[in-house]
């Protein structure tokens, strides 16, 4: 539904990977063409990784995506087509969401991240708690560009500072080398060994005591520096100011011309 489905793990886990520890989920994000969700769509994931955290039996999340790339971002369409607010809205309020139930879920979550991953799909990774990435995998905001701002907050977890400011300024992405490099992708991987790098990792974290990493997660987030959650928030600030001055709306005309 919303292009968003949940595989648990063991025998059901779809390709029959061998050795996949149970306790492993997989939420996917499926919506052609490019994988930007909905309003909707930001709220089905939120659901899923909330549903898949609050199994007592779920020990690690996978999340990754199906298609041309991992994601990438907000249905611009879907705000093209609303006449009023409501669109804008709902879109905010889905993001965060689905960004909030990243970092809160009570296990780890692993994001494999494969071809682009913009605007969104930042605030995902920025919240995961291990990323994992293929040798074409680039991450960027182009949100200057498209009328909006947010998941600085996100992105601001992945690189330095300055060169944060950089992307946000120039929409211009990083690559999965360029952050590995920072430490903030663990490993870049050959896009057909994407799924597996991460489903072994995930079993790797899994043969560990569940009351203790469920823990551990709980106690990282606990000491990070800055609340996520807020910051995002305050960002989705000037992206409603944004769309009420009408300034976004001619920047998302120019679109794709």
């Amino acid at each position: 539904m919303h292009g968003i489905s949940t595989r648990t793990g063991d025998s059901g886990i779809e390709g029959g990977i061998e050795g996949v520890i149970e306790g492993v989920v997989e939420v996917v994000m499926d919506a052609p063409p490019v994988n930007a969700l909905t309003a909707a769509g930001w709220f089905a994931l939120a659901d899923a990784l909330t549903a898949a955290g609050a199994d007592p039996a779920t020990r690690v999340v996978v999340l990754r995506a199906e298609g041309r790339g991992f994601n990438a971002g907000v249905d611009i369409k879907e705000l093209q087509a609303c006449p009023d607010a409501s669109a804008i809205i709902g879109v905010n309020r889905g993001c965060a969401a689905a960004f909030a139930a990243v970092y809160e879920c009570p296990v780890p979550v692993i994001a494999a991240v494969h071809g682009y991953c913009l605007g969104g799909g930042i605030g995902l990774v920025g919240n995961a708690d291990v990323i994992v990435a293929s040798t074409d995998a680039t991450f960027g905001l182009p949100e200057v560009d498209r009328g909006a701002l947010g998941a600085a907050t996100h992105l601001s977890r992945l690189v330095p500072q300055h060169l944060a400011r950089a992307m946000v300024y120039t929409a211009k992405p990083a690559t999965a080398a360029q952050l590995h490099a920072f430490g903030s992708v663990h490993s870049v991987v050959d896009r057909a060994e994407l799924r597996a790098t991460a489903l072994a990792l995930a079993g790797e974290i899994a043969a560990k005591s569940p009351v203790i990493i469920r823990a551990a997660k709980e106690s990282l987030n606990g000491i990070d520096p800055w609340d996520v959650r807020r910051s995002y928030r305050y960002e989705q600030g000037f992206t409603f100011e944004l769309n009420l001055s009408g300034v976004a709306d001619e920047v998302r005309d120019t679109f794709g011309r």
